[in-house]
């Protein structure tokens, strides 16, 4: 089903019209003209019966006998099919605010997730005809769709190439807005944004997951201070042997290469030794 314009007449010039027919009526039963009456009363209800009030952003859906005859998108007053049956949709952009879902996450981690979705109709034929009550369709895919997307990713993560629900929360959006509107399509709707409006770990596991979520962050700072800590010492070590200051065996480049790593990666202020002997006596 694809909508399609209906046939309409304008409203102003059918009321003026149907006025006319009326005043004829009176007119001819009072001159007892009966058969031109009753015609007059016939053509009026029929024009009568088409009457449509259409409101911004709003459109009807015309039906006639069972049969689609089209829609009307035009606002204001007009006169369409006589005896038909019209259905209003609205236009407008509407919210959805879903429940919080708990879903395992891809770690199998239980979380709680919501999501606010931002849609309007912009094929009223098919939010109609192809789908049964489309605002109950869109909740449903919508929390269908949010569950799909957060078995994807982890809940965190601490690596820069990987995606996480809590760490790319735009990308998380974004791909959750293709997947709606992929199942949208078939009710003419179209979805304008997506966000998480709620995301944390299920009651239940909180405390366990932030102690775990302490722990890798600590290892991953750690990680990072050593491996800068490294490299400052190679940098330190080379800068003096190119100088020319100092000349270093082995032993006494390890025994550097160790005091400048502990006191750049102790958590406290490392104390100086002062040896006024040879490293070898």
């Amino acid at each position: 089903m694809k909508e399609k314009p209906a046939w309409t007449f304008n409203g102003y010039a059918g009321v003026l019209i149907i006025a006319f027919l009326l005043a004829g009526t009176v007119f001819s039963f009072l001159e007892q003209q009966f058969i031109i009456g009753i015609l007059c009363v016939i053509v009026a209800v029929t024009l009568g019966s088409g009457i449509t009030l259409i409101q911004p952003n709003q459109s009807a859906v015309v039906m006639f006998l069972g049969k689609y005859m089209g829609s009307i998108r035009k606002e204001g007053i007009v006169i369409t099919v006589p005896f038909s049956v019209r259905k209003m949709i609205s236009l407008r952009v509407r919210n959805f605010n879903s429940n919080r879902l708990k879903v395992n996450d891809v770690n199998g981690n239980p979380i709680e997730i919501a999501a606010v979705i931002v849609f309007k109709v912009i094929d009223s034929a098919k939010a109609v005809f192809d789908v049964d009550q489309y605002e109950q369709f869109v909740e449903i895919q919508s929390e269908t769709a949010i569950r799909a997307v957060a078995t994807k990713y982890p809940y965190d993560s601490f690596s820069d190439a990987e995606l996480s629900l809590r760490g790319n929360a735009e990308e998380v959006s974004n791909e959750l807005r293709v997947e709606l509107q992929e199942r949208l399509k078939v009710a003419g709707v179209e979805v304008i944004e997506t966000r998480l409006t709620h995301l944390a770990y299920s009651t239940e596991i909180a405390q366990a997951m932030l102690q775990r979520q302490q722990a890798s962050a600590i290892i991953a700072a750690r990680k990072q201070i050593v491996e800068g800590a490294v490299g400052m010492v190679q940098d330190a070590i080379m800068q003096l042997e190119k100088d020319g200051s100092v000349e270093l065996d082995d032993e006494r480049r390890v025994a550097m290469a160790n005091n400048l790593l502990v006191s750049i990666v102790a958590d406290q202020g490392t104390q100086p030794v002062i040896n006024t002997g040879s490293l070898y006596q």
